[in-house]
């Protein structure tokens, strides 16, 4: 049975059938250059670029890039990076809103011209005042009755640069009294004098989103402009300006936005954090950008596997975060090679192993797929586990290793603790074991039931590394949700990072490429990090092995 096709898509199947447009699909990608993308954009990315793809249509990157005081050209060279990675292909489709200046200050021209358009003087708070509530139309500015001629002199006075910032804004004329509050007479240009990051000091005026959007995707050619449900209330502006103007007309369609928990996806808050220095930079592990799962070693393949997962609905909702772990973990589990690793250790000293002697043991990179190969791990009398693996009063069903009790060391053999050597403080310094040498490969010999098995590493071999363990940014599953004497800063998890010295295996150490993740047996998937400031080779935890998305559905069914 076919998965049931959600509103947009229906949409676009209807207006194939029906030629509209002369059959053709043309959506886009409209990033404002203004900070990085994140999790949300993810969402964005998948749609426009997905509906082009399965209607053999095409998708335009364009930035829209009208404010030029907070706009940047590394962030235009991120978003490129970051669209790539999950997998977006603009070809040779790259826009900017600025491509569109000269053109859209002609279309404001003709709008004077037509009496559908003034310069206003009134201040920025004034026109707030005028334009009146939901509940009570607005005043008309007393500027509003200009005449063509001196609208269209103001205009070009604006132009050249004789008004200062917010003396002057150029408003589309329509209705004071219209029921939603954008169609009061709108601001379409506001003075700003400031160097733009592509046109550099040659406009001092700029257009506003809502009234270049809709004329981008016209001059494109752009058939379905899908945007998310805060755009709702503009479609009634969008389609104004298009139908004024008699030009090409694409059709907006809103979809809910991504919410999730634990998360803060505001560009604003998040330019926050990272001038704020409470995270490293915009590519910090612990973000919800782009940038930042992709540092944390999050495949493409996984995050747009949870953005399909989440579908697209016409209601704003939370998504849990766990759904986005689970997506990650299925993902890896297929594809990630397996090694051990020790993140807390205590030796081991196997008391019956010769001890110049050091094997070279065969283990599969994985093990439900023998097609990956295997790798060589060195075995040793002195060994290294996880200080967690023992206990000296364990608790019930514990099946790791105690003084007396046999476990299976991964892919080696059974040993038996004989002796837990502590110091002064109680710690355990030492674990004093044998091992049955028939057990190779970790076999029993003679068909005895051996519950527990451990992972371990060589205690001559293991190489040093850094391990950072993360958790959610945030305490809170709605770190917005705060009250109004404190902000969602408030809601930031102290123990969100935690770095700790890490022994590999030398098979880790020679095969870990930056960016790829590995699963460190029974641990976690783990990430090799750029980092160039450790002299050790760092790696960044993406994900537990803990699934609770699972455990969430199953509650749910």
């Amino acid at each position: 049975m076919e998965a049931p096709v959600d509103f947009i898509r229906a949409k676009i199947l209807d207006d194939t059938a029906s030629n509209r447009y002369g059959g053709r699909v043309c959506t886009r990608f409209p990033p404002e250059p203004n900070g990085y993308l994140h999790l949300g954009h993810a969402k964005s990315i998948c749609l426009n670029f997905g509906v082009a793809k399965e209607f053999a249509g095409q998708c335009n990157l364009r930035f829209d890039d009208t404010n030029p005081t907070k706009e940047e050209i590394e962030y235009v060279d991120a978003i490129r990076e970051d669209v790539r990675w999950l997998g977006g292909d603009w070809q040779d489709r790259e826009y900017y809103a600025s491509d569109y200046f000269e053109r859209l200050y002609a279309y404001a021209e003709q709008l004077i011209q037509m009496g559908r358009a003034y310069v206003d003087d009134l201040s920025a708070d004034e026109i707030r005042e005028y334009r009146g509530t939901l509940t009570s139309p607005g005043r008309e500015s007393p500027y509003r009755n200009r005449g063509v001629e001196e609208n269209l002199d103001m205009f070009r006075r604006m132009r050249a640069g004789e008004f200062p910032d917010g003396a002057r804004v150029l408003r589309a004329k329509i209705d004071m009294a219209a029921p939603n509050l954008v169609m009061r007479d709108p601001t379409l240009y506001r003075i700003r004098h400031a160097a733009h990051h592509r046109t550099g000091d040659m406009w001092c005026i700029y257009p506003l989103y809502d009234y270049t959007h809709c004329l981008s995707d016209s001059l494109e050619g752009v058939t379905h402009s899908l945007c998310t449900l805060e755009f709702a209330n503009n479609r009634e502006l969008y389609d104004w300006v298009l139908a004024t103007l008699g030009v090409y007309r694409p059709q907006q369609i809103e979809f809910a936005r991504l919410n999730v928990t634990y998360t803060v996806l505001s560009k604003r808050k998040l330019i926050q954090l990272v001038e704020s220095g409470y995270v490293s930079g915009w590519d910090d592990p612990r973000m919800p950008t782009l940038c930042g799962l992709r540092r944390r070693g999050v495949p493409p393949q996984a995050l747009r596997e949870f953005c399909r997962r989440v579908g697209l609905a016409r209601v704003n909702s939370t998504v849990e975060y766990a759904m986005l772990e689970f997506c990650i973990r299925e993902y890896l589990n297929e594809h990630a090679l397996r090694f051990m690793v020790v993140l807390d250790p205590v030796k081991v000293v196997i008391e019956n192993y010769p001890g110049n002697l050091v094997e070279e043991l065969d283990m599969p990179l994985h093990p439900k797929n023998p097609a990956r190969a295997s790798r060589k791990v060195p075995f040793s009398r002195e060994l290294y586990i996880e200080r967690d693996d023992f206990r000296l009063e364990p608790p019930k069903k514990f099946h790791r290793l105690v003084v007396g009790a046999e476990v299976r060391l991964r892919y080696a053999y059974l040993v038996t603790c004989r002796e837990a050597v502590t110091d002064a403080s109680g710690a355990v310094r030492e674990l004093r074991c044998v091992y049955d040498p028939q057990s190779r490969g970790g076999v029993s010999p003679d068909g005895r039931k051996v519950k527990g098995t451990i992972h371990w590493v060589c205690a001559g071999r293991a190489v040093p590394a850094v391990a950072r363990l993360y958790e959610q940014l945030f305490v809170s599953e709605t770190p917005e949700d705060v009250p109004e004497s404190k902000t969602f800063l408030n809601n930031l998890n102290p123990g969100s990072v935690r770095a700790v010295q890490a022994l590999l295996e030398p098979a880790l150490s020679d095969m870990a490429v930056e960016g790829e993740c590995v699963q460190f047996e029974r641990l976690g998937y783990f990430c090799k990090d750029r980092d160039s400031t450790h002299a050790l080779p760092v790696f960044n935890r993406t994900v537990t092995l803990r699934d609770t998305w699972a455990k969430l559905e199953k509650k749910g069914e």
